[in-house]
């Protein structure tokens, strides 16, 4: 028995466009918008009442897949979007980027935050944190070289 791979990320958002848009932004492809409830959904995530809407995109590779989650019932459970990148739990996802410069200028435009700076690390990548919509947080990185 193995793991075969990573299928996906998913992430609970309050504004779903919002949150397609950033991703979106980034680079990433739409695969498709769907909603989910009844009996099998409130069995699988140990809910009841469960009525979602959500979205999955995709890197251009087809590797890489992300899942955006609004729950419309029951009400989600706050959370803190704000939460520092030291914050225990889930932080953020990493992006391999061809022109690191232009995709954070692309997602400052839209409203992201850059989180700390845009820092050379040795000789090897480009880093930086972006914070985008309801606190998703993104590592943008381009190799040197």
């Amino acid at each position: 028995m193995t793991v075969e791979r990573m299928d996906h990320v998913g992430i609970v958002v309050d504004d779903l466009p919002a949150a397609i848009e950033f991703f979106l932004e980034l680079g990433l492809e739409l695969q498709g918008e769907g909603s989910g409830e009844g009996e099998a959904v409130d069995r699988i995530v140990g809910l009841e009442g469960v009525r979602s809407d959500f979205a999955f995109l995709q890197t251009p590779d087809g590797h890489g897949k992300v899942e955006l989650v609004k729950f419309l019932s029951p009400p989600a459970a706050d959370g803190n979007p704000q939460a520092p990148v030291n914050a225990t739990g889930l932080r953020h996802l990493t992006f391999a980027v061809d022109d690191i410069k232009a995709h954070l200028a692309r997602l400052e435009a839209r409203g992201a935050e850059l989180v700390g700076e845009l820092v050379r690390y040795g000789d090897i990548y480009w880093l930086c944190y972006v914070r985008g919509p309801e606190g998703i947080m993104v590592e943008l990185a381009e190799k040197i070289g």
